[in-house]
């Protein structure tokens, strides 16, 4: 999940920081009808064997094209690198993932020079002494030290005199991977004495992303590919075709092994489902929900995963948005759904509120014991120890969440209004009118964060300090990481029990503990599950009236982003509350439900409307997701889902490796689809 990860595999991370049986039962008088209902059948079946098999296809073609011979950007550019190499190791500089050669050329007699970094993305950040260039020694022999630079966002360098230490020049630049660079310093005279600065490209670069653009392309391919399979499959002459094809035998079989299972929808069909409401489980389950939640599933899989080693699948160091920022607050909010409508459908079958307390109060515990004692990153460092243990985590926080709205939509739950169940109508807003007790304990909640975010004082730190410390905000606050957040979960907590290898400390050097899953982000957490309660209630109140669900699902979409806009200005760091994960600040709650109800609002018509996509291969892990979130976790670093690569610094073989496995998960969650088992605690 996106929750902070280290070492193993971990420690690398952290240092990088029923409709179709209704069909045959109608039928089962007439063996014409049954007939055409195992063709239908069959073809639901070739469809969704057609998907998983594009799924594996896309897994082998991407690792065959990235990992052939002279298939890669590194591997193209081995004729340039031969050429330096003499150059390379005459500097005795090794270059890693993400970095370049950079030569800083002095050719100033008597000059000492010294060089300065930061990143682009480190906002208001000191600069890092990068390397010292003696003076040269004479005309046209300049003196040359060679230093490894970043190539993930834009670099500032700065080139002082070393003896008067004031500023010689500065330059911002975006290198390129595994490219080689100089810098020539030198003076120039042109009627007036100047110190002049060029950058000069000695070997352009390679080309990192391509894997990620080949991937993409092949995704792509696979989705037109089925999408065009499926459309072949709908008409009535390709469909007669394949019919005939099928062995009469085969066809008997299938029809009675139908009518001997239950009355259910054929969830790999690709037909409109007579009562999308009528899935596995619950009178009260959506396709699209359980899609939603196998879509933030597998993203937080792949970039738990490592996501290639790319900068954008990996956490932001503070402020901002990357793609693994997105995931885990998804799953908070698609959580929250789930709690009411499954809440509602266990009401209404006669379970008392006492006896599901019981339950929901078990399932709370079950989920943070498995967060401290299954899936704890401390056991990188040996047996765990509770001196050590690091007590925040992803389960502990979906624990806690789940158990604050579950109780709190239990206790102020109310059967639902006959005609909003028979008539499928229901009074105007009433899906927030009947919740204002709700409403109100949630605006508590959050006032108490903006209290404690705002006015609590923290020793050494100003009063409200949203930052990340360390050499941000010019150094000014090296211990002021999170601000009261940190300082909370440090006095609560101890230091020993947090997560040691926080974001902020890549681009900003942080050197306090800090946890993303700490106890103050808890508040804003809840926040995002009850917004999705509200999704949940859209759903169930207004079912059938597409229209009704659609329009409140853009007034949503629309609300939470603007708010959006007036807490952050439209600005990542001059914001009145940045986006920001490490806090979870409500700018990144607004910000991610205003996104989550916009993917519902395209989810919700062209997966349980009109049936135009069955979800798939989303679906079956949002059906099986604690199993693969803990799976993924326990069994990341052994084969098949891990293995030695060939190239370490290599983004196309860790992308490779990366999909592979996450891939393997999906089909791990269809297997257990088909067989019927789901691990729900």
């Amino acid at each position: 999940m996106t929750g902070a990860r280290p070492p193993t595999a971990k420690k690398r991370r952290a240092e990088e920081r029923g409709g179709a049986g209704a069909a045959f039962q109608e039928a089962a008088p007439g063996r014409k009808l049954r007939l055409e209902s195992a063709a239908g059948d069959m073809r639901g079946a070739l469809g969704a064997g057609w998907a998983l098999a594009a799924l594996l296809l896309a897994a082998s073609m991407l690792s065959a094209a990235l990992l052939a011979p002279g298939g890669s950007p590194e591997q193209g550019a081995e004729a340039e690198q031969q050429r330096d190499l003499d150059l390379d190791k005459k500097r005795h500089v090794e270059l890693k993932m993400d970095q370049a050669l950079l030569l800083i050329h002095n050719e100033r007699l008597g000059t000492n020079l010294t060089v300065y970094w930061k990143s682009e993305r480190c906002y208001c950040c000191l600069f890092q002494f990068l390397v010292n260039v003696s003076q040269s020694g004479k005309p046209g022999k300049p003196s040359i030290a060679a230093v490894s630079v970043s190539t993930q966002h834009r670099s500032v360098l700065q080139i002082n005199d070393t003896l008067e230490e004031k500023e010689v020049c500065r330059l911002e630049y975006k290198f390129g991977e595994f490219g080689n660079y100089s810098v020539l310093v030198k003076d120039t005279y042109n009627g007036v004495s100047e110190i002049a600065c060029d950058l000069v490209v000695n070997k352009n670069p390679v080309d990192s992303d391509l894997p990620v653009s080949i991937a993409f392309l092949i995704g792509l391919s696979l989705v037109i590919a089925i999408s065009f399979l499926r459309l072949l499959l709908s008409l009535d002459d390709f469909s007669n075709w394949i019919s005939k094809a099928i062995n009469s035998r085969e066809t008997d079989r299938l029809i009675n092994s139908e009518l001997g299972s239950p009355s259910r929808a054929d969830p790999l069909s690709g037909d409109i489902q007579p009562e999308m409401w009528r899935q596995v489980g619950s009178p009260y389950r959506l396709r699209c929900v359980d899609t939603f939640r196998g879509l933030a599933l597998i993203l937080m899989v792949f970039v738990n995963y490592g996501g290639g080693k790319y900068w954008y699948f990996k956490h932001s160091s503070w402020n901002g948005l990357t793609v693994a920022d997105l995931v885990f607050p998804w799953f908070v909010f698609i959580m929250g759904s789930s709690i009411f409508l499954s809440m509602t459908s266990i009401l209404q079958r006669g379970c008392s509120k006492f006896k599901l307390l019981g339950k929901i109060a078990w399932r709370s515990f079950l989920l943070i014991c498995i967060g401290i004692f299954i899936v704890n990153p401390n056991y990188c460092l040996g047996p765990l120890s509770w001196d050590k243990v690091r007590i925040p985590g992803v389960l502990q926080r979906l624990g806690v969440t789940y158990f604050v709205v579950a109780v709190l939509e239990l206790l102020f739950a109310k059967p639902m209004l006959e005609n909003c169940v028979l008539e499928r109508s229901c009074p105007f807003l009433r899906d927030i009118t009947a919740s204002w007790p709700q409403w109100l304990f949630i605006l508590i909640l959050e006032s108490i964060w903006l209290g404690l975010t705002f006015l609590l004082p923290v020793p050494g730190c100003p009063t409200g300090y949203l930052g990340p410390g360390g050499i941000g905000d010019f150094g000014k606050y090296p211990n002021c990481t999170g601000g009261a957040a940190g300082y909370i979960d440090r006095l609560l907590l101890g230091d020993d029990h947090l997560y040691q290898h926080p974001s902020s400390a890549v681009l900003y050097h942080t050197k306090v503990a800090y946890d993303p899953e700490g106890i103050l982000g808890t508040i804003n957490s809840i926040v995002m599950a009850f917004l999705g309660v509200q999704a949940g209630k859209i759903l169930l109140y207004y079912k059938d009236q597409t229209k009704d669900i659609l329009i409140r699902f853009t007034v949503w979409c629309f609300i939470l982003g603007l708010i959006s806009v007036a807490l952050t200005k439209v600005s990542e760091n001059e914001a009145f509350i940045p986006i920001n994960k490490n806090l979870w600040s409500i700018s990144y709650v607004t910000t991610l439900s205003s996104f989550a109800f916009f993917i519902l609002l395209v989810l919700y018509p062209v997966v349980d409307v009109r049936g135009l996509w069955t979800g798939a291969p989303f679906f079956y892990p949002g059906m099986n997701s604690i199993l693969v979130y803990v799976g993924h976790e326990v069994f990341e670093d052994y084969f098949p889902f891990q293995w030695k690569l060939k190239d370490n610094q290599s983004h196309k073989e860790h992308l490779t490796q990366n999909i592979v496995a996450t891939a393997l998960w999906v089909l791990i969650a269809y297997i257990l689809y088909k067989k019927k088992i789901f691990w729900k605690i």
